[in-house]
């Protein structure tokens, strides 16, 4: 769910804030931390008061959570001292995973704003539903909620050796990684590994076991790991995604995600499991 926060009572809300501009995301220059308490740390804030959101705050176990403002600037430049623009990736690298994870759920919201201003089905304006996030059509009513993607995410073992691979759209040509797809519609999570781990490097795999998830703001996903060790089948790459993949021994590692990832985590796991 998410609220519009009545501008008459801004001044009351505090918290941590998710200011977006684009496809940047505000942070401080000294700590790179999100902004956090009152919205008169950044008077600008003044100037979009009907446009901030709520967010409630989620249960991440047992560490406490603040509520979460959100704010779309869209493509507006603001200068604002003692504050900097920086990346969603940026922000992966800099920060732990509940930081990340609340920036995640903040972002998918606003690129589900943004993408569904009109009605998929007959082209009207939509509105946003106040009691739940939502946009429904002022004419046919028709209603949409915010689109979650799921996707598997797997490391492969093989004795003391793990399956990595560089995908055809990694920005950095020495880095190997997990492999991942999305999970096509009737498959089973299970059934989406055995037939990306085949169609992407042509082998088969046994014992599957869940890992852990996370939620990938790229644009909207969520990432569903899992460990499985090699059953049968030679690499044979599927060019159209994969530049190169190879059997790594545990202790030669090529370079590989950074560890607030869910790949990284995999990796890890993998290696703890060697152990």
């Amino acid at each position: 769910m998410m609220n519009k926060v009545n501008p008459c009572v801004l001044t009351e809300h505090t918290g941590r804030w998710v200011i977006v501009a684009s496809d940047k995301v505000l942070v401080a220059n000294t700590t790179g931390e999100l902004p956090e308490g009152s919205w008169t740390n950044l008077p600008f804030l003044q100037h979009y008061a009907d446009q901030v959101h709520l967010l409630p705050a989620l249960n991440y176990g047992d560490r406490p959570v603040s509520k979460l403002h959100v704010l779309d600037v869209g493509s507006e430049h603001i200068d604002a001292p003692g504050w900097q623009w920086v990346s969603l990736r940026h922000l992966l690298m800099q920060h732990d995973a509940q930081t990340f994870n609340e920036f995640a759920r903040a972002w998918q919201y606003i690129h589900f704003l943004r993408t569904h201003r009109y009605c998929g089905q007959c082209g009207s304006p939509a509105e946003q539903v106040d009691w739940e996030m939502a946009m429904q059509c002022s004419r046919c009513r028709h209603r949409t909620y915010p689109r979650v993607s799921p996707c598997i995410i797997v490391a492969i073992s093989h004795g003391n050796k793990m399956l990595l691979a560089r995908g055809v759209r990694h920005k950095d040509p020495d880095m190997y990684s997990t492999l991942a797809g999305f999970v096509e519609s009737g498959e089973t999570l299970e059934q989406a590994v055995h037939r990306e781990v085949f169609e992407e490097v042509g082998i088969t795999v046994k014992n599957i076991r869940y890992f852990d998830s996370q939620p990938w703001p790229f644009p909207h996903s969520l990432m569903v790991g899992f460990v499985a060790e090699y059953a049968a089948g030679d690499i044979c790459i599927d060019e159209r995604e994969i530049v190169d993949a190879q059997w790594f021994e545990f202790t030669r590692l090529p370079k590989t995600p950074p560890k607030e990832s869910i790949a990284g985590r995999l990796i890890d796991a993998a290696l703890a499991d060697a152990r």
